[in-house]
Order: structure tokens, then C-alpha cells, then sequence
């Protein structure tokens, strides 16, 4: 169907278009075999969204406003929807409308676009699909999360990594990506002897990715740019570090450009959390006292939203009220969700993607893993390879795993104090329309370093 003939029908039978055909115009957008098809399904969906005052949306004046303390007193929670991505953001969507949330982030990481196949032209189309068909109006914050570099292929080549993060740039902001994280803490070397050197790779390339970015958003539009200190996993960031980042990092960019508006640092947590042999996961320590100092100076000398937490999805539930407690700007959370999609899924469906990792991701296995352990590592890598299987599971099936979603969506959207919070980002946020760029499908980044 053209977007003429979409827009039409939304025009004529608009609870007709959420109820049925934006179904299948976002199937197409996913998986239509003709590239031509698939392309003009996305462009429709972001027009019908348009048309509906729906809109990708920058949330950098809302971060400038914490920053100066005009607002704050909750912490935005960032999604990373890595299964059935239409029912869980239809979730998400959901949950917020009932609870009048403004704030809320969905996202993917360049690690995630590979391993769930989901390029940035398709994940902006099912994100944009379910808000339409939830009856979602106003911005939605899209956030390219993690866009890291791998440490290893830096050594190796930095022109060709630093070329690959460019280059996934120049096609996550054209698809609606007007939020995007620098992940470049992986080059931090702890081996120097003060926290400027220590930093210095990390807060020039951080730079390097500012510039390139600035460079290339859209008219009236100024991308919220997230910064990181700490690769999460290792140690507990610092206040003396974020400093060293902060001033290095300011001093090489052009005089009056924009920088982040936030800074990732790691409290003690990692990504997907660390599975024991029974497979369930192991508890983490918090340090919030970490989260609220760095984010008390982020605010008060660099007028920045304040510190983002990492890995939160296997944080204990009766701990997420310490985020915004300790002034937490956002939180990123992932990993259980897709834990309780797995839960979600028919049994036969769960051991033929089981299967599948045994024969097709052996190397991810560790010498002393149990199946349990290796199980949990891996099975995001089965995700992309059965995206179509449980996008085709019954409709019953799909509705009780997104009923479940939206629960828990729910209660973290309470415990981050959240809801009331559509008038604060109507007033800071001014979404404008952008003339959409369907991007191609594009090389599958399969390098695993980052995705909470």
C-alpha cells in the first residue's frame, strides 16, 4: 500500500487503522522480502504517525532543565526492547498511558542490532507502529544506546572502528535515533598514572563522535548526547574521573558547540547481571552513594542532567526508588525482559532456540559453565534467528507475555517516579517533523559488548 493510500485510510477510519491495517503494515515494514515494500511500509508508518502528532523526539531541553534544576525529582527509565519488539513496545505504551508518563526511553545498542536483527529503520517503525496502535500523541524518545567501540578492533584498526561508529550515525539519525550514547569508556587505560590520562582516548573520541554528530542533525532538532566513564563491569566510577573526562572532553570541542547531556558510570553492576550455576543471578551492591556524588557535581558544575545507571534489569525491585533517591537522570534496563519473554514463549518454541545455541554458539561457552549458565549467556544470540517465529506466535500467546511486560513496565514506571510526567515534556520538548530517510538493511554489527 503507497503512503498516499495509508494516509488516506487513516484519514477516513482512523480506530479502523489502529485496529487492523497497522498490523499488517508493520509486518511488512519487518519482513517483506521486496525491499522496495518493506521501505515504503516504514515511511508510511512514520508519516501515519506524524499525521496522528507523533513524533521521533530529542530529550535534550528536558535534560538542560534538570540540569538547572527547573526539573527533575524522577529518573527516566531507557528500554532496550530486544524480543517480540511490537508487543513489548505496545507494552511500554500501555503502561504509560495509564500512568500519564512523559518520560521514557526506547532503545537499542550496536551490539543489539546485530544479534536481535533489528537495523535502526526497523526498530523506529515497530516503536512508532505500537504507539499508534496503543493511541500513544506527542514525542517518543528513541535512543541509539551503547554506540561503543570495541576495544579490541580499535587496537587493531581505530580508523576502520571509528569509520563503523560514523557510519552507524549516519543511519541511526535519519531512521528517528535523536538520542544517541557515545560508548567510548572501552578505551579507558587504567594502567596510566592520573585520572587524565586515564581518560584521555575516552574523552577525545567522545569529542571526535560530539562533532560528527552535531554535524549532521537534523534542522531545529539538538540530539541529546549521553557520555560514558566507566565500562560497566568494572570498577566503581568516580567523581575525580568524571572531572578528568568532563574538562578534557569540553576542551575538545568547538567553543560554543553542545556536549552530553549525561554521563554513564558504573555503580557495580553489568550487563544481563552474572548467572550462577543454577542459572539463576547472582546479587549485586549498588554503590549509590557513587551515583549521587558524581550526579551532585554533573549538575552543579556542568549543568548536565546528571549520572546514568547501566545494568539495572537484575537490580533487586525493592531497590529502584534508591535511582531517583540518589538523583539518577536515567536508568537502562534490558536484560529482564527478554528473561521474561524466554518465560512467555511456548516450551517446544524455548528448546528449538536452545537447540539452536547449542550447535550454533558453542564458543560462547565458558570451561566451568553449567547448560544453565551458558544458556543464560547466550541465548540473546538466538533472538534475530527466530525473530519471525515469535512474531508468528498466537495471538493469546503474544498478549499474555505483553500483559506481563506491562505489569512490570508499570511498576518500574512507579518505582522511577515517573508518572505525572507528560506536562514536563510538554513543556521542554518541542518535537518537530523530519522528512524520513528509509535507510537500507545494512551490515549486522555482531560484535557482543554492550546491552544491559
Amino acid at each position: 500500500m503507497s503512503v498516499e493510500n495509508v494516509l488516506a485510510e487513516l484519514k477516513r477510519d482512523p480506530a479502523g487503522f489502529r485496529n487492523g491495517a497497522i498490523d499488517a503494515l508493520v509486518r511488512s515494514a519487518v519482513f517483506d522480502a521486496d525491499a522496495a515494500r518493506r521501505d515504503e511500509a516504514r515511511l508510511s508508518i512514520r508519516k501515519a504517525a506524524a499525521a496522528l502528532g507523533i513524533l521521533p523526539a530529542s530529550i535534550q531541553e528536558l535534560y538542560v532543565a534538570m540540569g538547572r534544576g527547573e526539573a527533575g525529582g524522577f529518573t527516566t527509565p531507557a528500554i532496550n526492547l530486544r524480543m517480540l519488539t511490537y508487543d513489548a513496545a505496545r507494552a511500554v505504551f500501555r503502561a504509560a498511558k495509564t500512568r500519564d508518563v512523559g518520560a521514557f526511553i526506547l532503545e537499542i545498542a550496536r551490539s543489539e542490532m546485530g544479534y536481535t536483527e533489528q537495523r535502526p529503520g526497523e526498530y523506529v517503525a515497530v516503536v512508532l507502529a505500537a504507539a499508534i496502535k496503543e493511541g500513544h500523541r506527542g514525542p517518543v524518545f528513541i535512543q541509539g544506546d551503547h554506540f561503543q567501540a570495541n576495544a579490541k578492533k580499535f587496537a587493531a584498526d581505530a580508523g576502520a572502528e571509528k569509520r563503523a561508529i560514523e557510519a552507524l550515525i549516519e543511519e541511526a539519525i535519519p531512521a528517528g535515533f535523536l538520542n544517541i550514547d557515545i560508548d567510548t569508556s572501552t578505551l579507558v587505560d587504567m594502567s596510566q598514572p592520573t585520572e587524565a590520562l586515564q581518560q584521555r582516548q575516552n574523552f577525545e573520541n567522545a569529542a571526535r563522535f560530539t562533532r560528527f554528530i552535531r554535524a549532521r542533525e537534523p534542522k531545529g532538532v539538538t540530539i541529546s548526547i549521553g557520555g560514558e566513564i566507566g565500562e560497566v563491569g568494572k570498577d566503581v566510577s568516580t567523581p575525580e574521573e568524571f572531572r578528568a573526562f568532563m574538562n578534557g572532553y569540553l576542551a575538545a570541542l568547538p567553543p560554543g558547540m553542545k556536549g552530553v547531556s549525561k554521563i554513564s558510570i558504573n555503580t557495580g553492576t553489568s550487563h544481563g547481571g552474572t548467572p550462577l550455576p543454577d542459572g539463576t543471578v547472582a546479587k549485586v551492591e549498588i554503590h549509590f552513594d557513587a551515583m549521587e556524588s558524581i550526579s551532585k557535581v554533573a549538575r552543579a558544575e556542568y549543568g548536565l542532567s546528571g549520572a546514568v545507571q547501566h545494568g539495572a534489569s537484575t537490580v533487586a525491585p525493592e531497590n529502584f526508588h534508591k535511582f531517583p533517591d540518589h538523583g539518577a537522570s536515567e536508568v537502562h534496563l534490558a536484560t529482564e525482559f527478554q528473561n521474561m519473554t524466554y518465560e512467555g514463549l511456548p516450551k517446544g518454541l524455548r528448546e528449538e532456540m536452545y537447540a539452536w545455541l547449542h550447535a550454533n554458539a558453542a564458543d560462547e561457552r565458558k570451561p566451568k559453565d553449567t547448560d544453565e549458565q551458558f544458556l543464560y549467556r547466550s541465548r540473546k544470540k538466538a533472538i534475530g534467528p527466530f525473530k519471525r517465529a515469535a512474531w508468528d506466535l498466537p495471538e493469546a500467546v503474544r498478549a499474555e507475555i505483553g500483559r506481563r511486560l506491562e505489569e512490570k513496565f508499570g511498576f518500574l514506571f512507579e518505582k522511577l517516579r515517573v508518572p505525572g510526567t507528560t506536562g514536563v515534556v510538554e513543556r521542554w520538548v518541542r518535537p518537530v517533523e523530519l522528512d524520513p530517510v528509509p535507510a537500507g538493511a545494512g551490515a549486522f554489527h555482531r560484535d557482543d559488548e554492550a546491552g544491559d
